[in-house]
């Protein structure tokens, strides 16, 4: 069976769809053929026993036969010149003519001497008789005597022939044109599979993803509208990821060359030795703070980066201690603001190391925009965690566009940070099915809403349950 398989699909789908049409038609063909064959034959065979039957039953109850056969008229003169006429006499088992000729009987005509016994009201059968085929049809004549007619077959065989011979020919016609309309219904029946499959081809040499040209509304346009679908995905993953190159570019070129400035003078300072000790330390605080911008900028780079970001450990997650977690984390970087914060048990599925940072990258955001002395909410309720400063808050021009990618409003640009914090809190939200919205808090600051599905019981609980 291994070795069917190639020749199988060796084909052409519209070289497989025509032969499938053709072996379609040609069982078709042959069984309507073989039907009426059948049905003709049969019919055929009918007809004849009952006009044979009928000639002999009318010959046997009229005296006129008895009278010509004492006479010995030929059969022929009877105008019966195609019909044997026989006499069985069950009691001698001997057969006479029409003309007296008498032979011997044998088991042959075992069927017509029941018909003479009174066995059988009457009898057909086909018998061989030289080499010729006959139809012989017996009824009962006088009291153990039974009346045989034969007649010959050629006429029906000839005519039997020349139909299955004609059935055979329009058989053969039929196939010829199932073939030749199965060719050509695949033929155009795959022409936009083709034109199809040439556009995708192009598309995958060239690398141009336009839009491939639908016609029409069925399966192929359907698969049309699919290759689209995809093509418009391909083509805005690509247009993000040619816009996140040239962000990136554009964010380390300034650090870069700020470094590479700070460098410069600290070879210039160690060669001219003009350079004071403070100057120096500043110089080289700055390098390690740009060091430090470049190194989260590249740690954020990496993590949005990724198309499948790496398989992540999910375990059931206490956002609340994830939570506290991130506030102790900030507090001891952030000594300027103070954070207020209530939470509630709420039990998440999902990568805990992810949602730390997503909650921290907001506690950074809040630390950033309140002024000294400042105090940052936070809240745990129901699922959300609520994370609202005391600053200025989001202008409404900038709250359409806090989460996209090194998006910057025109205050922060002065202020460190990447500009991918909030983008990342986006991306771990979407990972979660949970989402992430920002708005205004009731002081006037900035306020932004995390939420993410899960259950106020640990899983356990609720297995238990």
């Amino acid at each position: 069976m291994s070795f069917l398989v190639p020749l199988r699909y060796r084909r052409s789908l519209a070289g497989r769809v025509t032969l499938l049409t053709t072996i379609a038609v040609g069982l078709a063909v042959t069984g309507v053929a073989f039907a009426a064959y059948a049905t003709v034959r049969m019919q055929s065979l009918s007809s004849l026993d009952e006009s044979l039957r009928s000639r002999a039953a009318q010959a046997a109850h009229t005296d006129t036969l008895e009278e010509l056969q004492r006479q010995r008229v030929p059969a022929w003169a009877l105008g019966a010149a195609d019909v044997k006429i026989l006499f069985l006499d069950a009691q001698t088992n001997k057969m006479r003519t029409t003309n007296g000729a008498v032979q011997a009987s044998t088991r042959i005509y075992s069927p017509e001497a029941d018909v003479a016994l009174g066995k059988r009201p009457w009898s057909a059968r086909t018998v061989l008789i030289e080499s010729e085929r006959y139809r012989v049809v017996a009824v009962p004549a006088q009291p153990g005597e039974s009346l045989i007619l034969a007649q010959s077959l050629q006429p029906t065989d000839r005519m039997l022939d020349r139909l299955g011979l004609v059935m055979l020919l329009f058989g053969i016609a039929g196939m010829v044109t199932a073939g030749l309309a199965g060719w050509a219904v695949a033929r155009n029946g795959l022409r936009p599979v083709r034109r199809l499959t040439t556009a995708v081809e192009q598309i995958a040499r060239t690398e141009r993803l336009n839009p491939i040209t639908i016609e029409g509304n069925d399966e192929v346009a359907r698969l049309a509208v699919a290759f689209n679908s995809m093509l418009t995905a391909l083509s805005a993953s690509q247009t993000r990821q040619r816009q996140l190159v040239a962000d990136a570019g554009h964010e380390l070129r300034t650090p870069l060359t700020s470094l590479r400035t700070n460098l410069d003078l600290l070879a210039q300072a160690d060669a001219s030795t003009h350079l004071s000790a403070e100057s120096r330390a500043e110089l080289l605080a700055d390098v390690r703070a740009q060091i430090a911008e470049m190194t989260t900028l590249i740690g954020d780079l990496t993590e949005l980066a990724r198309e499948d970001p790496a398989t992540p450990a999910v375990e059931p997650v206490e956002l609340a201690a994830v939570v506290g977690q991130a506030v102790t984390r900030v507090r001891r970087r952030t000594t300027t603001v103070s954070f207020d914060v209530r939470t509630e048990p709420w039990w998440v599925t999902g990568d805990a190391a992810a949602l730390e940072r997503a909650v921290t990258n907001l506690l950074d955001n809040a630390a950033k925009w309140s002024p000294p002395g400042a105090t940052v909410t936070v809240e745990l309720h129901e699922g959300t965690v609520m994370v609202a400063d005391q600053g200025r808050g989001i202008s409404p021009g900038d709250l359409p566009h806090v989460f996209e990618r090194f998006y910057r409003s025109a205050e922060s640009r002065t202020m460190p940070g990447s500009g991918l914090g909030l983008s990342i809190v986006k991306a771990v939200a979407d990972r979660h099915g949970g989402q992430v919205t920002a708005g205004t808090a009731p002081d006037g600051g900035a306020a932004f809403w995390f939420s993410v599905p899960g259950t106020m019981a640990p899983p356990e609980v609720l297995a238990r349950s």
